[in-house]
């Protein structure tokens, strides 16, 4: 399972966790302007928007997980298990592989303007990028620095939810999600007074009394409402610094720690990275379970003329910095 979360100081950020119980190898990929996208429906695209993101790279093909382009749009797939539903080819649409819609979309588009334009015509057809790699489940949440959208198609159709949270996790789906903040709506970050009883003199003992009700377990539903507490009341500095650090502290309200989640024999999910894209500046931050030394990736320092892909395998093993 998965969060994700857009977040604004003075410069607007982007990431997410995602947490399995393995890991692909995964790596930071820069795609230049000029790689050529060959699509499998729909017209090849030879010159688009450079981006940066995590994915891994299949027959010379970036399969993103999360990414950001030169223009500060940025997506992230989550997994939407048993509600993600995929169509056959419609003639007069866009037919775009969900495994395309990535690259489809930060290739073309600078703002979530344009891309609700595109979603217009669009068509998430199932067709598996390989024998050996079917689809998966997927959602999206899409940002620029003003808004977000969240994407689903599933059996009714393709939805475009308009996002104010700017958080997705995963299932149930995202207008549930949302209805269900109303059963926390008495979430405060205030000490709570006393509506129990006038008759009885009840008052706080603890700081943070205000948020007690709070959902604290690893489900997608209540990491839902977590991130979203914590994002929507979270203050930061606007210096770089104090920005991304705050965003990876928004994550890591609902970090998942091995031993916690057990899926299989011997097997336990956890958040296998973390990811903070400053999408102003193209420059892609990461940790991973075994090493929270912030690394950064800048898009900026590539060749973004070029026709070749560039990937940063990801630094592991903890950086421990000693004092004495």
């Amino acid at each position: 399972m998965c969060t994700a979360a857009a977040y604004k100081t003075k410069d607007h950020y982007f990431g997410r966790n995602l947490d399995l119980e393995f890991s692909y190898d995964e790596m930071v990929i820069i795609t230049p302007r000029n790689f050529p996208f060959h699509f499998r429906q729909v017209k090849d695209v030879q010159h688009h928007y450079a981006m940066i993101g995590m994915g891994i790279v299949v027959d010379n093909y970036p399969l993103y997980f999360d990414a950001t382009n030169e223009k500060g749009l940025s997506i992230a797939g989550l997994n939407f298990p048993e509600n993600a539903d995929y169509k056959p080819k419609v003639e007069g649409k866009d037919n775009v592989a969900p495994f395309e819609l990535i690259p489809w979309i930060l290739g073309q588009c600078a703002t979530i303007r344009e891309v609700k334009e595109k979603l217009e015509k669009i068509n998430l057809m199932k067709i598996d990028f390989s024998q050996t790699m079917p689809l998966a489940p997927l959602h999206w949440l899409i940002s620029d620095r003003e808004s977000s959208i969240t994407v689903e198609s599933v059996k009714e159709g393709l939805y475009v939810y308009d996002n104010p949270v700017e958080v997705l996790t995963n299932n149930p789906s995202f207008d549930m999600q949302m209805f269900n903040l109303n059963n926390y709506m008495n979430l405060s970050t205030e000490l709570p007074t006393n509506s129990f009883s006038k008759k009885l003199n009840l008052g706080p003992y603890s700081r943070g009394m205000g948020a007690m009700g709070m959902p604290g377990d690893l489900s997608s539903a209540s990491r839902f409402v977590k991130a979203a507490f914590t994002k929507m009341n979270s203050i930061s500095g606007d210096s770089e610094s104090q920005s991304i650090s705050q965003f990876f502290h928004i994550l890591g309200s609902v970090y998942q720690q091995r031993g916690c989640v057990h899926v299989d024999e011997d097997k336990y999910e956890l958040t296998i990275y973390s990811s903070c894209c400053n999408t102003d500046k193209g420059i892609y931050y990461y940790t991973t379970y075994e090493n929270s030394q912030i690394t950064g990736v800048d898009m900026h320092k590539e060749d973004l003329e070029s026709h070749i892909l560039t990937s940063y395998p990801l630094l592991q093993g903890q950086q421990i910095r000693m004092q004495n």
